[in-house]
């Protein structure tokens, strides 16, 4: 008989979403064999995880929250297979429960995030022991920590999408209005970068290589692309960067200005967005 150990048995469990001692026994029956052992607890009626490991789960909730200091803030996305799922009132919950465990504890990655404790056992025991009970692929796909001044958190669309932005200046109420409408111009425009100094080296030069590219097929003069693709390129900057971004609220304003109009100095120092899909 072949000796089945804990670690297997473990491994299925992972896998599968199933009880200790069912995945026990599953392997034993199959000689140690992990796909015989699936098969088995499916013949059981058991939901297995395994069996939905290649479907796709592009739904689910973002929760973005903060500390009460505004010094920390945690976006997560958890994810699922349905919209059914996802508007779920204890899927919701179990999705702030989660940001809740983040923001308390500040993991590096979302692999810390899931060993961490939770419930009695971990986080990652957790979501096996909800893909059994929901019988849909879940997980936690995206974590996102920030540190620093000033931090908002705006949630858009009934949790489909998350937002944090960190100001330069400390909090207070007219900061946290204006950090408010820069979280949603974000969540709106889907900015790449913070300034034009924040974009990608390789960005830019495609950038500048498309703007060439069609000012040729345009007709205009060799000695012009160059200088054509620059322009081309500011145009980028404003549609792209958040800093240099109209202002949707108020298109003759940019960010910047809109906000150094509110204070002197106040600025952006970053921001992350996570969204479904």
């Amino acid at each position: 008989m072949t000796t089945i150990s804990a670690s297997d048995v473990n491994k299925l469990r992972q896998m599968t979403g199933a009880g200790m001692m069912d995945c026990k026994k599953a392997l034993t029956e199959a000689n140690g064999d992990f796909e015989a052992a699936i098969d088995f607890l499916r013949k059981k009626g058991q939901k297995v995880s395994a069996a939905r490991a290649d479907r796709e789960a592009k739904e689910g909730a973002v929760i973005a929250k903060t500390s009460a200091d505004k010094k920390e803030g945690i976006i997560i996305q958890l994810s699922c297979e349905t919209d059914f799922v996802a508007k779920n009132e204890d899927f919701v919950k179990f999705a702030n429960s989660i940001a809740d465990l983040a923001l308390s504890n500040k993991p590096a990655n979302a692999d810390e995030l899931k060993s961490l404790p939770f419930d009695g056992s971990t986080l990652a025991d957790k979501l096996i022991e909800q893909v059994g009970k929901i019988g849909e692929k879940i997980d936690v796909v995206r974590y996102e920590l920030m540190q620093g001044e000033n931090i908002v958190s705006y949630i858009h669309g009934s949790n489909r999408l998350g937002v944090l932005v960190s100001l330069t200046n400390s909090a207070n109420d007219v900061n946290s209005i204006a950090g408010k409408d820069v979280a949603m111009q974000i969540a709106a425009m889907n900015p790449i970068a913070l300034d034009k100094s924040d974009v990608d080296a390789t960005v830019v030069a495609r950038e500048i290589e498309i703007g060439k590219e069609q000012a040729r097929a345009e007709g205009k003069p060799e000695a012009m692309l160059e200088k054509i693709a620059e322009g081309k390129l500011g145009k980028f900057y404003k549609e792209n960067t958040l800093l240099n971004q109209e202002f949707v609220k108020d298109g003759s304003k940019t960010i910047a200005q809109m906000l150094d109009g509110i204070e002197k100095g106040l600025s952006v120092k970053a921001f992350k967005r996570v969204a479904l899909g």
